[in-house]
């Protein structure tokens, strides 16, 4: 059994996009090619905003950001410690802090509340607090009302992390909508993935945008010529072949979606009551990137996870341990008990197959297994 089938995906889209591919390799251009500004624009249509830049990789599009707004030594950005390193690694990259807050105990986001103490931390520190990069963890957008009234409050920007989240939506708006400016992935394991590395940026400011496209590509000024760079930047740049997998995939996406609910909705059914189950709250989508669940003990997720692999069944820990107990990050000062909802979390979350082609007796079977375990 596969924990992420994307062999069946392919042979889905697998006809036109050959001849997509095949029409790369005649016009040659495999950086940039007419398939990226293709791309673009139907990504920026379904998110809903007004630009989309695509780059080389989810963390370049979450670094990207930070450098077109001069983030740098001195600045505090605010972060949930239960997410991927990405998160952290790109404010650690752009020269600044990660200053985490603590996520909410129903869905993994960042809990609004807390912004306010972070924003005292990080002034306590001597840091400059500039923005909030709230994570859309495992499908499910952060609760962006709160999230925008209260960075409102404090003079911050938000930067959204969808690299988990695109497809999801928050009263009727997509996730990479929210901030300033949003963030996604395209690795192959993602929601919607590419056959290697890409990412995207979502943004409606139009001088974001410009700096952004500068960003991607070394710096490069306005003009025509290629070597003229007017600040620093990042070799950033999508492929043409991996714009071409997105097109193709992208034609298919709602309807993945579909089936990515339907497998949600059976497992949380059949689940309910033997494990704690994902809470999507009233408003919201997830676009499932993860089906993650919790056991009530460490002792308990080991003994589900043996039984599943046993039946051959895989299973995976997304995260075992939270950002701020890091070996990176033992310079911020952090210890143990820091973070307590996420410490519980790593302890006992574990995430089951997910993908649009699961079917319902491997559904069943799955289910089987842990409530009987």
């Amino acid at each position: 059994m596969q924990f992420i089938d994307l062999i069946t995906q392919k042979n889905r889209i697998r006809t036109s996009l050959l001849q997509r591919i095949e029409a790369i390799v005649d016009h040659g251009q495999y950086i940039m090619g007419p398939e990226v500004l293709e791309i673009e624009k139907q990504l920026a249509a379904y998110v809903g905003t007004k630009h989309c830049v695509s780059c080389s990789s989810g963390t370049d599009a979450l670094l990207m950001p930070l450098m077109a707004k001069g983030i740098g030594p001195g600045d505090a950005v605010l972060t949930t410690p239960f997410t991927f390193v990405a998160t952290a690694e790109v404010i650690s990259l752009a020269g600044a802090t990660p200053v985490f807050v603590e996520v909410l105990p129903g869905t993994f986001n960042i809990d609004p509340e807390l912004i306010g103490h972070a924003v005292d931390e990080a002034r306590n520190k001597g840091l400059d607090p500039k923005a909030i990069i709230p994570v859309d963890l495992f499908g499910l957008p952060a609760d962006y009302d709160r999230l925008e009234t209260v960075a409102a409050s404090h003079g911050l920007w938000i930067l959204e992390d969808a690299a988990q989240g695109f497809g999801g939506t928050f009263h009727g708006k997509r996730a990479g909508s929210f901030g300033l400016v949003g963030a996604t992935s395209f690795f192959p394991a993602k929601p919607l993935g590419c056959y290697g590395d890409g990412g995207a940026v979502f943004t409606d400011d139009d001088e974001l945008d410009r700096l952004l496209r500068s960003v991607r590509v070394h710096g490069q000024g306005d003009g025509d010529d290629k070597y003229q760079n007017v600040r620093v930047g990042i070799n950033g740049r999508l492929d043409s072949m991996q714009a071409a997998v997105l097109i193709e995939k992208l034609a298919i996406f709602d309807d993945e979606l579909i089936e990515r609910q339907r497998v949600a909705d059976s497992y949380s059914s059949r689940l309910k009551g033997r494990v704690q189950v994902p809470e999507i709250p009233e408003g919201y989508t997830s676009s499932w990137a993860q089906y993650s669940v919790l056991a009530s003990s460490t002792a308990e997720r080991e003994k589900i996870m043996g039984a599943l692999q046993k039946a051959g069944i895989p299973s995976v820990i997304y995260y075992r341990i939270p950002l701020h107990l890091q070996k990176a990050y033992e310079g911020l000062g952090y210890k143990k008990g820091d973070f307590p909802i996420s410490e519980d979390f790593s302890s006992r979350i574990f995430s089951l197959p997910m993908h649009p082609y699961l079917k319902d007796e491997e559904i069943d079977r799955i289910c089987d297994v842990i409530v009987n375990s």
